[in-house]
């Protein structure tokens, strides 16, 4: 199944406002539109495009659905039909000043009343003339926050959840892969809600959540950890011990004149993506300490270097 862009078929961002998107479709419209392109097939592919991409994000409920399950995923849920069912395009046209304009339902052919272009917005048309039937709606999905240690997050972990299915609690063992960071999806097909109308039942996501660690911060696939070095070892130069997920230390050389917050990468030894090679990086956060009180000799040492300049 090819992806669909819906933001870039209207040129917008992800965060663009509902005016922004109803901006950049009349702009597009207006170019594209059979009555500014009459016989252009490429012109009248677009304005399909364009009007479907419309039809999604200007609706509240389908957009939440697009961005939150993605072109695939977005495509599973909704059909042609289920895209434009109880879309009317006529007022938006009439608004934008076109002739005629697709009303509900609007069937395709030549020019309407007043010289407008009727276009089709029925399904069958947008797949390249066929007409599909309808099939019943799909079940509704569930959604499983599952917590997951970085131990499991970095090996893979077999786990056992129980929820609660079509009206009864079921359980279920799950498969974590390697790489699974707070907000990654594994889809369990058909063990969503059953559908009240005859259709397939809605799918089970099993949705990761790192836990936090007392250690290591998470940033995607990356590790970072805190080391805090002396005033002296900062202007002279130090080495320290880094931790792994592994269980091991890295001996980390700390370079002469090192400032304050200063990072430092470990290439390779982060966490593994999820569904490519390699892995994440570990990052060394440098904290300078500054003593908050000097003793007698300390202070006299400090009021030299001063007079040094330094």
């Amino acid at each position: 199944m090819s992806e669909t862009d819906y933001y870039a078929e209207l040129g917008v961002s992800k965060t663009a406002t509902e005016a922004e998107i109803k901006k950049a479709y009349r702009k597009l419209a207006m170019k594209y539109h059979p009555d500014h392109s009459k016989g252009d097939k490429q012109a009248e592919e677009k304005f399909k495009k364009i009007s479907e991409a419309y039809a999604v994000l200007s609706d509240k409920e389908k957009r939440q659905q697009y961005d939150t399950f993605g072109s695939a995923g977005f495509q599973q849920r909704y059909s042609q039909e289920d895209i434009f069912r109880n879309f009317d395009f006529s007022d938006i046209f009439r608004e934008f000043g076109f002739g005629g304009g697709a009303g509900r339902g609007a069937s395709s052919g030549g020019p309407g009343q007043g010289g407008g272009y009727r276009f089709s917005f029925n399904p069958g048309d947008m797949g390249g003339g066929r007409r599909r039937q309808q099939a019943p709606a799909k079940g509704g999905d569930l959604v499983y926050e599952l917590p997951l240690t970085l131990k499991e997050v970095a090996t893979g972990a077999t786990k056992t959840i129980s929820f609660q299915h079509d009206g009864r609690t079921e359980k279920i063992t799950v498969k974590i892969p390697k790489g699974m960071t707070t907000g990654k999806k594994l889809r369990l097909s058909a063990k969503g809600d059953p559908s009240p109308y005859g259709g397939p039942p809605g799918d089970l996501f099993i949705r990761s959540r790192v836990m936090d660690d007392p250690v290591f911060g998470v940033e995607g696939q990356d590790l970072f950890v805190v080391r805090e070095i002396k005033l002296t070892e900062a202007l002279l130069g130090t080495s320290v011990a880094v931790p792994t997920l592994e269980g091991k230390n890295l001996n980390l050389k700390i370079p002469p004149g090192t400032q304050h917050k200063t990072k430092m990468r470990l290439s390779g030894h982060g966490l593994p993506h999820m569904q490519a090679t390699g892995k994440g990086d570990l990052y060394v956060h440098v904290h300078l300490i500054i003593p908050g009180k000097l003793s007698r000799a300390q202070k006299e040492l400090v009021e030299k270097l001063a007079e040094t300049g330094l």
